[in-house]
């Protein structure tokens, strides 16, 4: 007799989007958490930009205002750069996730984010950011969610947990 969950005797592969039912219980009480993580990783990537501003604008008059150019992508290469290196870190989490008591993992499997995930994850949600409908929608999805994982989250196929 046959399986009746197979499809031509192989077992159906497991759903990429569906967290692991381990890490199902540990999102509980996240979006709260990522609110305020998100706010506190607004005023660090504030205090970065600031900093790399200046030597920009050292630099534009050491290169007779060539580097001035690097204006242009200061801020959106602060914030992902900082998301990127911080989740995709032995850490999984940005500072402020880190004092809200959240970390990143990939949803399939609940291992350490990549770098690269980390970086497209965060393009993902500046680019929601910026868009007001995508926004609310990013947002829904996450209150509607049983796992909490916002638009950029699925897309990105990680989920924050508590750690």
């Amino acid at each position: 007799m046959q399986d009746p969950h197979a499809y031509r005797g192989q077992p159906y592969p497991q759903q990429a989007y569906a967290p692991p039912p381990d890490l199902a219980d540990l999102t509980e009480g996240v979006l709260g958490r990522r609110f305020v993580a998100y706010a506190l990783d607004l005023m660090i990537v504030f205090g970065l930009t600031m900093l790399l501003g200046l030597l920009v604008l050292v630099l534009g008059v050491i290169t007779f205002g060539l580097a001035w150019v690097l204006f242009a992508i200061l801020v959106p290469g602060t914030a992902i750069l900082y998301s990127a290196l911080t989740v995709g870190g032995p850490n999984q989490g940005t500072l402020g996730m880190r004092f809200a008591g959240i970390r990143v993992v990939e949803a399939s499997r609940g291992g350490q984010v990549d770098m690269l995930t980390a970086g497209v994850h965060a393009l993902l949600f500046y680019v929601a950011a910026g868009t007001f409908i995508l926004l609310v929608v990013d947002l829904l999805m996450g209150v509607a969610r049983r796992d909490a994982r916002l638009g950029h989250d699925v897309l990105a196929g990680i989920v924050a947990i508590r750690r």
